[in-house]
């Protein structure tokens, strides 16, 4: 079977060239903020990477079909499209065979990227294992993919309205480096720290790409995920979101609120709460995350 794949010619041109990919995710565009807001978030994170000296690749499935690379009239119709599928690993398929429309999370991201050729992916925050996943069993399917699809991932850190240490565990069982740039705590999404430290950390994104290299060398499979601060100016301290979060999860369970719904509910919740300023910090810290992975990509191009 052809895989359906289409680059945009942006990117088409970058492949040709040899010049530096990143890879985006769309669920921010069509599940993360209303129109244009969501849009306009999407373009500046394209422009960051372009500023880094990299070139962005929004995936998304359309039509059938999986985009690495939207052009403008592409993020304007998904940006403003009703229905859109929220895609992971297990019903990428079926969105595909079915000439369905859908937007990719992390693991869809990663599976994509993948199959394009691209290294490196710039997101906001991972998922992770949900609260109460002993009895549960929520676990988010981006530990799993982090841990066979060969990607490095930034991110600042996983969303802080998960159980971070148990995320951390299961990231360690599955043999995925986890890598603080710049410090040594595991950042928590609004909050520069989490109060655990990192199991890795790295200064320079030179440094991250030879990791990269030499996973691949060693024949490791999975990707890496590196956990990068967000900037000082756009933080939310713990102690401050914190009461926010645990309110969010109370309204959650006391509604029934479960499986892929939780996670939209919560940050919208969150948002409501902290009187928009959570959004604001999300959208720093996504832009900060793509500035770090254009200068991971940069630094892939140059080692063999």
């Amino acid at each position: 079977m052809t895989l359906p794949l289409t680059f945009s010619p942006e990117v088409a041109q970058a492949r040709a060239s040899g010049a530096p990919l990143v890879a985006l995710e769309s669920t921010i565009i069509t599940h993360g903020m209303p129109f244009p807001q969501n849009v306009q978030t999407a373009r500046a994170v394209e422009d960051a990477v372009r500023a880094g000296g990299a070139v962005p690749a929004t995936m998304a499935i359309l039509d059938g079909r999986i985009h690495a690379g939207l052009t403008s009239a592409q993020l304007d119709t998904l940006g403003q499209a009703q229905g859109v599928a929220k895609l992971s690993r297990a019903d990428l398929a079926a969105c595909l065979a079915t000439g369905g429309t859908g937007a990719t999370t992390v693991a869809a991201t990663m599976i994509c990227a993948r199959l394009a050729g691209i290294e490196t992916f710039a997101t906001g925050g991972i998922g992770g294992v949900h609260r109460g996943a002993e009895l549960n069993f929520d676990i988010s399917a981006d530990l799993m993919e982090l841990a066979q699809t060969p990607v490095t991932v930034v991110c600042a850190g996983a969303k802080a309205i998960l159980d971070l240490p148990k995320t951390l565990e299961v990231l360690e069982t599955q043999g995925v480096p986890v890598i603080a740039f710049g410090q040594d705590d595991f950042p928590a999404f609004w909050s520069r720290s989490s109060g655990m430290k990192a199991p890795l950390r790295m200064d320079r994104p030179a440094q991250i790409a030879a990791a990269h290299r030499m996973r691949a060398a060693l024949g490791l499979p999975g990707g890496q995920l590196v956990a990068n601060p967000i900037p000082v100016e756009a933080e939310i301290p713990s102690a401050e979101i914190t009461p926010h979060i645990e309110a969010a999860l109370a309204e959650a369970e006391a509604q029934g609120i479960s499986a892929k719904a939780v996670t939209p509910f919560l940050l919208q919740r969150i948002f409501e709460l902290t009187e928009g300023r959570s959004l604001a910090s999300n959208i720093a810290l996504v832009l900060n995350n793509a500035r770090l992975t254009a200068q991971i990509a940069c630094e892939l191009v140059k080692l063999p």
